[in-house]
């Protein structure tokens, strides 16, 4: 995956199967999209990478 404009990044899987995968510009777009789509989605399969945090934090998060 190349490099971005977008913030955060947001993989999830949704209760019926489906995938999503979107991009927000601001941490208030995220919480719209997640309050938004919270009774679509299965709350422990979301990912959400932020593309400006620290490369070396990046590293030892899990």
């Amino acid at each position: 995956m190349g490099k971005s404009s977008s913030r955060f990044i947001i993989q999830a899987t949704g209760k019926g199967g489906e995938t999503y995968y979107t991009s927000c510009q601001c941490k208030n777009e995220l919480k719209k999209w997640m309050a938004d789509h919270q009774d679509k989605l299965l709350l422990n399969e979301v990912r959400v990478t932020d593309n400006r945090k620290n490369p070396l934090l990046k590293l030892f998060s899990f």
